[in-house]
């Protein structure tokens, strides 16, 4: 006789009460995942004002009220039927989602865990409609009085489920979750009212922004979040290509945080998590940032949907997008050029005068570039196209031989191969550190204070250079144009050096040496993993110029844009660090301006390849505030 079990198989067909709590266990994670699928159902009901109650962290009550179409009475039953929706009909809405929800399972999952009521009606219906699902069971289902829209109350979450209950964190970090989540949706609707509550106590109060540029409504919005200061230090953005838009806002280089918390990036209006695309925004900040610093950005992309998968995450967190490197690429492109246009440097003449401000015009042949104070300074006039690179120092095998500097004497330095070649001069009598040269006519002072800080007086008040830094730089960005254009300068030993290399150096010695030669690193390999070094970078001394070559030759690769771009870079950090600037007590006159003229025609001048600040700019008010301090 043949067992009943072996006929009808083992595998069965769930009960929907059950698969509706397993369901849940992916869908509704915690009470910000309540409200994150219950906003953004009210958004994709067209409501303009949304109001979110929460009690307890959400343990007690989470109730979203809102003023959308609302629904008629089948379709307030049949919403909490899982995969039922009105977002989609076939396959190939599918591949072109544009509402926030889709897959009709929210409900359905949260009604399984928790008590739920809802009360809906239409603006063209004379009554409403009253739900009560709990724990997965129909309790109510009857007219009702009701505003139009619709109102969800969610009650006791998870009651029905104890071990996930007892998971919940303290009400501190569930409350964290929840306003984040209120946050995310606030910037992403600026045009929307919205407000949160926690125990009866106001914590977001947003009121719909009507401007009529979306730049103006996000930094509104902004300004609700969080503070007036905060909003107006913002820098706006706004690139596209033949397929992706990329708009929003980003912190100006002063503001920065050391935790990724208040950085947003929605794709169609959709907020998304993606380390690929905040590593985008990192890098195009470059070294305006310190390591480890991350600025606050809200920013916006927008495509078709068919180029982008939004159904590859459980809680539609993270996408896929159809061309991944094409929007890195735009992205951080958009936000570098955005920084170069809004911020501004002071600039030189080529007689070392700083260059007025023409305030005739609205137009300018430069780029703007930023500087580490002030944010607000008018763009300068300048004919340096900003793409071009740093200049390069003509090559000279050995050093230049000292000379008086005494400004009779000295021939002006006009390029940075002229300063390089005179960096270490020996002082004049005549130039005391407290004291400036007046200069010929049309050329300004540059003075020297106590042997470490260049002050140079401009326009809007002074500028205080930090010497040291700003040599790191335009070292930095010398070696960096030297592994780009692959022309190297190498100063070479009397006697050679030999190195023995660990079995790691040796073989990335052996891929890398033409790059090394581009930095002028003359070195061949001998027996075993023995290299002779025959020639250095000028201005490195022997000691300095091994310690860097085993330094390249240790520099990890681990950012996902070019490896060859991520190891030029840290290369020229590396050389930058060991080129030490000595004092600057002997520099003529025309030596400090030629090495200010050397730091404006660097890419990046206002910061050190580490994000330390070049220079800072004190306005005349700052100035007289600290005279009357003293």
């Amino acid at each position: 006789m043949t067992d009943a079990s072996d006929t009808d198989g083992l595998i069965r067909q769930l009960p929907d009460v059950l698969a509706n709590k397993i369901a849940a266990g992916e869908v509704v994670q915690r009470p910000a995942s309540v409200v994150k699928e219950l906003v953004e159902n009210a958004l994709d009901a067209g409501a303009g004002r949304i109001v979110v109650r929460v009690k307890e962290a959400g343990r007690a009550l989470i109730q979203v009220t809102d003023d959308g179409c609302g629904m008629n009475r089948n379709d307030a039953r049949r919403c909490f039927d899982r995969h039922a929706t009105s977002k989609i009909r076939g396959i190939d809405d599918l591949e072109r989602i544009r509402t926030l929800g889709f897959r009709g399972e929210a409900l359905a999952s949260i009604g399984a865990v928790a008590q739920v009521e809802l009360k809906t009606r239409r603006v063209e219906d004379d009554v409403g409609t009253l739900v009560q699902v709990h724990g997965g069971s129909l309790e109510t289902h009857r007219p009702c009085a009701t505003p139009a829209g619709t109102t969800i109350s969610v009650r006791n979450l998870f009651y029905n489920v104890p071990a996930r209950r007892n998971f919940l964190k303290t009400p501190g970090t569930e409350m964290k979750h929840i306003s984040d989540t209120v946050y995310q949706q606030a910037l992403a609707h600026p045009g929307v009212h919205m407000e949160l509550y926690h125990d009866d106590r106001s914590i977001v109060q947003c009121e719909a922004a009507t401007a009529n540029d979306k730049i103006e409504r996000l930094r509104f919005r902004v300004r609700q979040l969080w503070t007036e200061e905060r909003a107006a230090a913002l820098v706006p953005v706004s690139d596209a290509s033949s397929y992706l838009r990329v708009w929003g806002l980003v912190d100006n280089p002063q503001q920065f945080k050391a935790s990724r918390d208040d950085q947003f990036l929605f794709v169609n209006d959709r907020y998304i998590r993606d380390r690929y695309l905040s590593h985008a925004v990192r890098k195009a900040y470059g070294d305006w940032l310190p390591e480890k610093a991350f600025p606050f950005f809200t920013l916006f992309l927008e495509l078709d949907p068919k180029r982008v998968d939004v159904n590859v995450h459980p809680t539609k967190a993270e996408v896929k997008f159809e061309d991944e490197s094409g929007v890195y690429g735009l992205l951080r492109s958009s936000i570098r050029s955005a920084l170069k246009e809004q911020f501004t440097t002071p600039e030189l003449h080529p007689d070392g005068d700083p260059a007025p401000r023409d305030d005739s015009s609205e137009s300018s042949s430069s780029s703007a570039r930023p500087t580490p104070v002030s944010f607000s300074g008018t763009r300068p006039s300048s004919s340096r196209d900003d793409s071009s690179p740093a200049p390069r120092r003509s090559a000279s095998p050995q050093p230049a031989s000292p000379q008086p500097a005494s400004s009779s004497q000295s021939t002006p330095a006009r390029s940075l191969g002229d300063l390089t070649d005179r960096l270490y001069r020996p002082a004049d009598a005549d130039e005391a550190d407290t004291t400036g040269s007046e200069g010929t006519p049309g050329q300004g002072p540059v003075w020297v204070l106590h042997d470490r800080y260049l002050l140079v007086p401009i326009e809007a008040g002074l500028m205080v250079v930090d010497p040291r830094a700003a040599h790191r730089r335009i070292v930095y960005e010398r070696y960096l144009h030297r592994l780009q254009n692959e022309s190297g300068e190498s100063q070479q030993l009397l006697f050679a050096e030999t190195i023995d290399l660990s079995a790691q150096e040796a073989d990335r010695f052996q891929a890398l040496q033409g790059e090394l030669a581009h930095l002028g690193f003359d070195a061949g390999a001998m027996s075993g993993r023995t290299v002779a070094l025959r020639g250095v970078p000028p201005k490195l001394d022997t000691e300095a110029a091994v310690d860097a070559f085993r330094a390249l030759l240790n520099t990890d690769d681990d950012a996902p844009e070019s490896a060859t771009e991520t190891r030029r870079k840290a290369w020229a950090r590396t050389l930058a660090s060991r080129q030490a600037l000595r004092d600057v007590s002997g520099w003529a006159p025309e030596e400090r301006r030629a090495f200010l003229k050397a730091l404006w025609d660097c890419e990046v001048p206002y910061v050190d390849p580490g994000g330390t600040p070049t220079l800072i700019r004190l306005s005349l008010d700052e100035v007289g505030a600290l005279l009357k301090q003293a």
